[in-house]
C-alpha cells in the first residue's frame, strides 16, 4: 500500500482506495491532513520568505515563541526541528544547568532514564535505550545516563544522588506499548526533583498538544515539569517544527553560540507551527480528544474477544495489547488495511490506535465496527 494523498482523516493509496489513519503519523497529524488553515499559512510565508539565518532575526519566530510560551506556561522557547533535536537541547541544558547552577563537578552529571524509553535514535539517545535494535552496532555510547524500572517509585528514589541533574521521563510510553504509569508516579517524581535538586525533563514529542486529552499527559497529575520536549503536531502535519519548553533559570544557562540549529526557528516554519497551535486552541482539539477517547476505550474494553488482554491509554492514544498465545498484532493491523484501516503494533503485541485528533464519533463507530469483529474472528 503507497500513500498517493491525504485529507483530514483518510488516506488514499496510488491504486485510489480509501483508509482511515489511525495512527496520525506517531501524533505529528493531530490536526488532520492538509488542514485548510495550515496549508494558507504555509503557502502565504512561502511567498514571502521561506529560511533565515539564525544570526539575524525573522519576523515570524518572535511572534511563534511568544504564542508558544502563552499557550504552554512557561518562559522561553528555543526551536529546533526533530523531536530528537528537542532530546538533545534538554540533555544540554541539563547537563550545563547541573555544572552552572547545581554545582555537580565537571564531568560528572548524571541523568535519570526509565526502561523501554524512546526519545529518538541519535547516537546518545540510543546509547540510554533498552531496546536491542536501537542500540546493536552503534556503539561506543554517551556516558552519563541511569535507567531505573518505567513506574517503579522504588527504583526512582534508588537512582538519585548528588551528581543527579535530570529524570528525563514520557509521560506516556507511546513506542513502548501505550504504557501509563500507576497513579501518583509523576508526582512523586516532581517531589524526588525538588528534594534532590534536580530538572523533571518531560519528552511530550508524542504525548502532547492534546493527544491524551490535556495540553500535556503530565497535566493529568497537576505536574509541572521544568523542561518538556515538544515537536510532531508542532509541525501541523506540514513540517518538522520541536522546541524545548522552560523557564529562564534553566534555559538561561545557553548563551550564544552554545546551541542553535540552521533550520530551527525558520520563518516558514513559524508560520506553520503558528497555525497548528491555532488550529489546537480553536477547534478544541484536547477537548475532543478527551471525551472521544474515553468513548473509544470504553467501546474497545467491552468487545468479547479472546485475543484482548489489555487496552490501555489516555484521550486517542490508545493500545489494544494481544494476549501471547493469540500470536502477534501484526495480523490484525493487516486484517484491518484490509478493512481500509491503518493502524501500526508496536512491541509486537500492542495494536496503536492515535486518529488525528480532528476525528468525529460517526467515523470512530464506523471504524469500532471493523475492529470489533477484527479482534472478535
Amino acid at each position: 500500500m503507497v500513500i498517493a494523498s491525504g485529507e483530514g482523516v483518510w488516506l488514499t493509496d496510488t491504486e485510489g482506495r480509501r483508509f482511515l489513519d489511525m495512527l496520525s503519523a506517531y501524533s505529528a497529524v493531530n490536526q488532520g491532513h492538509r488542514h485548510p488553515h495550515i496549508i494558507q499559512a504555509l503557502i502565504a510565508q512561502a511567498q514571502r520568505v521561506t529560511l533565515t539565518s539564525r544570526a539575524f532575526h525573522n519576523d515570524r519566530m518572535g511572534p511563534f515563541l511568544e504564542q508558544l510560551c502563552a499557550l504552554t506556561g512557561y518562559e522561553s522557547a528555543l526551536p529546533m526541528n526533530t523531536g530528537a533535536e528537542a532530546v538533545e537541547t534538554a540533555i544540554k541544558a541539563a547537563r550545563k544547568w547541573g555544572y552552572q547552577v547545581k554545582g555537580v563537578p565537571a564531568g560528572e552529571a548524571e541523568i535519570i532514564v526509565a526502561t523501554d524509553n524512546f526519545h529518538g535514535r541519535t547516537t546518545t539517545i540510543v546509547g540510554f535505550s533498552t531496546e536491542p535494535q536501537y542500540r546493536e552496532g552503534f556503539g561506543p555510547f554517551t556516558p552519563g545516563f541511569k535507567v531505573v524500572s518505567f513506574g517503579d517509585v522504588q527504583s526512582l528514589e534508588a537512582a538519585f544522588n548528588e551528581r543527579t541533574v535530570a529524570f528525563l521521563i514520557e509521560p506516556i510510553q507511546g513506542e513502548a506499548g501505550i504504557n501509563v504509569p500507576p497513579a501518583g508516579y509523576l508526582q512523586r517524581a516532581r517531589e524526588l526533583c525538588d528534594s534532590h535538586n534536580a530538572l523533571l525533563l518531560s519528552d511530550e514529542i508524542q504525548t502532547g498538544f492534546g493527544r491524551t486529552g490535556r495540553l500535556f499527559a503530565m497535566d493529568w497529575e497537576g505536574v509541572r515539569a521544568d523542561g518538556v520536549m515538544v515537536g510532531k503536531a508542532l509541525g501541523g502535519g506540514v513540517l518538522p517544527v520541536s522546541a524545548f519548553l522552560a523557564d529562564r533559570r534553566v534555559m538561561d544557562v545557553f548563551t550564544p553560540g552554545d546551541h542553535g540549529s540552521t533550520f530551527g526557528g525558520n520563518p516558514l516554519a513559524c508560520a506553520v507551527a503558528s497555525a497548528a497551535l491555532d488550529v489546537l486552541v480553536n477547534e478544541g482539539l484536547a477537548e475532543r480528544a478527551d471525551t472521544l477517547g474515553a468513548w473509544f476505550k470504553a467501546e474497545l474494553e467491552a468487545i468479547p474477544s479472546p485475543h484482548v488482554r489489555e487496552v490501555r491509554g489516555r484521550g486517542l492514544l490508545l493500545g489494544v495489547e494481544i494476549k501471547a498465545e493469540s500470536g502477534p498484532a501484526r495480523p490484525f493491523c493487516k486484517a484491518l488495511m484490509a478493512r481500509g484501516i491503518l493502524c501500526k503494533e508496536t512491541h509486537q503485541q500492542v495494536i496503536r490506535f492515535a486518529p488525528p485528533l480532528v476525528i468525529d464519533r460517526e467515523t470512530l463507530q464506523w471504524a469500532l465496527g471493523h475492529i470489533r469483529e477484527v479482534l472478535s474472528a
